[in-house]
């Protein structure tokens, strides 16, 4: 059987291609931004006006896009259909570390439109992604309502009501536990760094996952799926056994990089002797851009596409500097940010194997260049046909605010395996 899902706050379509990975068939979109929305069109999803109904996709289509206001969207249509999956990652500014930190107040809060699509869809389960900012102690206390929101979400706020007074009468009613199985969700709170889920890049990022409590979902088992599958000591294990340099990997490295890496570990584990637990190795950023052609040092003109590879375009003005520190190719990425180049930190600047000598000083200085917008799209481990629209700098806010597909579909997989043995059970 064919698990159905449906996604809001779609963006560039991150979490629309983990869903699809995952098997799931998605029966409608939602997207505000206009550039995302063209992005998500040139994919192959039909644009509905804003407020629209559409009708459900048949086997085979691509679900209906309808862009515009989420407040305006009206997803009651779909409650008959029993979807297995609502899922997005509700804006995320007013709970950034670079926003302006408003939390509730902020109108650009969409975690009611979330409760508002659960209680018109009833899905049987419930992933919402979002910003490690949510777990900054100054907001824990409005973040352990959102999670009470997403257990009770038909005990709805009343307009005019603070929020912490709402947030009373949630704790209440659990207590009080007469709720409907069939209208209260168990929730599951995960804080993840993608780079433990084979994404070549650090993206610290917090995770809920609820399931209808009618369903009898053993949240146990999920979190026990959903452990970590790669490490850092895994990758400091092939750089210290000499496999990540091996044949049919990264054996035309020159032995000058490596020296480079290997003087950061010396030769023994920083990190002890102990097990590993078995897990495969962190994906660096050269894994993750093998086999893009290299980009031309003196072709960056903001223009071509080098090597005719979509998107792989050399961008000129890439600095280093004190607080300002490049990406390692033999690391995983740093977080891709919504930025035009991400922002102060070096986030989308690349250190380079090629190197030159001052002739006075004998020094020899490592090259630097910006990432490109494919390289950045593969370190998101989005599909190399995935197509991207607008000016480099929307391209990039794009990625900045997508979900890793490789992240994205462990969860959703999760979730799939999670209902299907719960409804063999019943």
């Amino acid at each position: 059987m064919q698990r159905t899902s449906v996604e809001l706050f779609a963006g560039g379509g991150g979490l629309v291609q983990a869903g699809e990975k995952a098997g799931f068939r998605h029966l409608l979109l939602n997207e505000f931004a206009k550039r995302a929305c063209e992005t998500l069109e040139a994919n192959g999803y039909k644009a509905c006006e804003e407020g629209a109904r559409p009708s459900l996709p048949k086997a085979g289509e691509k679900a209906p896009l309808v862009a515009g206001d989420v407040r305006k969207l009206d997803m009651e249509y779909l409650r008959e259909q029993e979807v297995d999956l609502l899922a997005g990652g509700p804006p995320c500014q007013p709970f950034s570390l670079g926003g302006v930190a408003k939390g509730d107040e902020d109108q650009r809060n969409m975690f009611p439109e979330m409760f508002r699509a659960v209680r018109e869809i009833r899905p049987k389960a419930v992933l919402c992604e979002n910003v490690r900012g949510l777990l900054r102690p100054s907001f824990k206390p409005y973040f352990d309502y959102i999670q009470r929101e997403l257990e009770l979400p038909f005990v709805e706020r009343r307009e005019g009501t603070a929020w912490f007074e709402h947030d009373r009468v949630l704790l209440e009613r659990l207590k009080s536990e007469d709720t409907d199985p069939s209208e209260r969700y168990e929730v599951l709170k995960m804080s993840v760094n993608a780079a433990n889920y084979g994404v070549p890049q650090i993206r610290n990022r917090v995770i809920l996952v609820a399931f209808r409590a009618d369903l009898g979902v053993d949240l146990e088992a999920v979190e026990k799926a959903l452990r970590p599958t790669h490490s850092e000591a895994a990758l400091v294990r092939t750089f210290l056994d000499g496999s990540y340099w091996g044949e049919g990997r990264h054996s035309d490295v020159e032995q000058h990089v490596q020296d480079r890496v290997m003087a950061r570990y010396g030769d023994e584990l920083p990190f002890g002797e102990g097990d590993d637990g078995g897990l495969a190795p962190w994906r660096t950023l050269r894994d993750a851009i093998e086999g893009l052609p290299p980009i031309n040092l003196k072709k960056l003109d903001k223009d071509t596409p080098q090597g005719g590879v979509p998107d792989h375009i050399g961008w000129p003005g890439a600095k280093i500097y004190d607080g300002h520190t490049p990406n390692e190719l033999d690391r995983p990425a740093k977080t891709v940010k919504a930025g035009v180049h991400g922002v102060p930190g070096g986030e989308s600047v690349m250190l380079l194997d090629d190197r030159k000598k001052d002739e006075g000083s004998g020094v020899w200085t490592y090259l630097h260049r910006y990432m490109t917008v494919r390289e950045t799209a593969r370190v998101m481990t989005f599909r190399d046909d995935w197509k991207l629209k607008g000016p480099r700098g929307e391209r990039m806010r794009q990625l900045g605010n997508a979900v890793p597909v490789q992240l994205g579909e462990v969860f959703v997989k999760a979730v799939a395996d999670a209902l299907d043995v719960a409804e063999k059970r019943t």
